[in-house]
């Protein structure tokens, strides 16, 4: 992995492009739109020696909470990592791709004090895990009155696709990804190809959270008001199904539209424009082939009552996390999603422009350079990166930051 050096690091120009824009999503555009202007920017390190850093969140003070997916949560202050964990994290079965995973602030944390933590739950005898929320205040650098406030109902063996992250809409209430925990596949058979009872997928059951995004009050309990609440066979905190494993989830300015990004298998990674009740089709439609032996997962691509997403990516760039930046040190940039990639050749920061809710343009940034598991803006307006080892060696956050003229 390439080391990013403090204020020394090369520059990088995000004004290239391919010439043709991809605008919908089942086919490119043959029409040269003009590039959007960007920004040189250099890498600059922020802190080093953690260990799968996994979610990242800032508090008022300027603190940068981050959470490690073998089980804890760390404070990088004034540009230093401290040395010890926080203490009164959840308890996680750190597995696979499971563990810690999201840190999220209360909109109203300078009144309550209020930190949510995301992560794989563990039942009594370890053998199965699911994804667990917890609620707690953050006193002094350690976690207090720490309540289990939703637990969803996604229980399986399989050590992955937890979803787990959490974003808070203007009005207060909370959304969090669950992933559909690998259902279809087996450890012992995951080269043989996917379960080819596409229908009755438990993402295509909205009875369970299993391959959700559930919408919350902040104490965990259900608004009134979501989309399946009274609806025999639906879990009442569903807001939409048909998911795999969402791993970003951000709300666009302006707009007020939720967005996902979902993580593909073998291609057909989505950026997907989330509206409620709406089924996003997995395993039944989609982009995507089977691991190893490449053959077709899906019945089909499209299907009348089933979302297509706002852009797809094939092959797969392992796609995790998700913003739309809003800061002022970038300003060709406001407005714009940025999502991170995580995979071997095809790892890299995507720039995504839109047209209200329709991708018009999409600019590959740090191409090949860093393995990015979350990325975040900062209250000063820089773009922070938790860059992720595959191999659990330390890594480090890192921030864009405008070149110098």
């Amino acid at each position: 992995m390439l080391k990013p050096k403090a204020r020394n690091t090369p520059r990088f120009f995000g004004g290239c492009a391919a010439a043709f824009a991809c605008v919908g999503v089942t086919f490119c555009a043959q029409v040269q739109l003009p590039i959007p202007a960007s920004h040189e920017f250099e890498v600059v390190t922020v802190a080093e020696g953690l260990i799968n850093p996994w979610s990242m969140a800032f508090l008022p003070n300027g603190d940068l909470l981050v959470t490690e997916r073998g089980g804890t949560l760390r404070i990088v202050r004034d540009g230093m990592l401290l040395p010890d964990p926080v203490e009164g994290v959840p308890a996680v079965q750190a597995v696979g791709q499971g563990g810690m995973q999201e840190i999220a602030v209360h909109p109203e944390f300078e009144a309550n004090r209020f930190v949510y933590l995301s992560y794989s739950k563990p039942n009594a005898d370890n053998t199965m895990a699911t994804t667990g929320l917890t609620r707690a205040r953050l006193e002094g650098d350690r976690l207090v009155d720490a309540v289990e406030i939703y637990e969803a109902s996604a229980w399986s063996d399989m050590p992955g696709h937890y979803g787990a992250r959490i974003a808070f809409d203007d009005e207060g209430y909370l959304y969090m990804s669950v992933g559909d925990r690998m259902a279809g596949l087996s450890l012992t058979s995951i080269d043989q190809g996917f379960d080819p009872d596409l229908e009755g997928h438990p993402a295509q059951n909205p009875s369970t959270a299993q391959g959700s995004i559930v919408r919350l009050n902040d104490d965990g309990s259900v608004p009134e008001d979501n989309p399946f609440v009274g609806r025999a066979g639906f879990a009442p905190e569903v807001f939409s199904y048909g998911h795999r494993n969402p791993q970003g989830l951000a709300f666009q300015p302006g707009t007020g539209a939720l967005f996902s990004t979902e993580h593909g298998p073998q291609g057909g990674d989505e950026l997907n424009w989330i509206r409620p009740g709406a089924n996003y089709g997995w395993p039944v439609i989609g982009y995507g082939a089977n691991y190893v032996i490449g053959t077709e997962i899906h019945a089909s691509r499209f299907r009348s009552d089933m979302e297509q997403p706002a852009a797809y990516w094939t092959p797969s760039i392992g796609i995790s996390g998700l913003i739309f930046y809003q800061g002022d040190q970038f300003p060709n940039w406001q407005g714009n999603a940025f999502v991170a990639g995580m995979a071997g050749d095809y790892q890299r920061l995507v720039r995504i422009v839109l047209d209200g809710q329709t991708v018009t343009y999409r600019q590959p940034l740090l191409a090949g350079e860093f393995r990015i598991r979350d990325v975040r803006e900062g209250p000063d307006g820089f773009v922070y990166l938790a860059l992720d080892n595959i191999y659990s060696q330390p890594s480090s956050i890192v921030r864009l930051e405008p070149a110098d003229e």
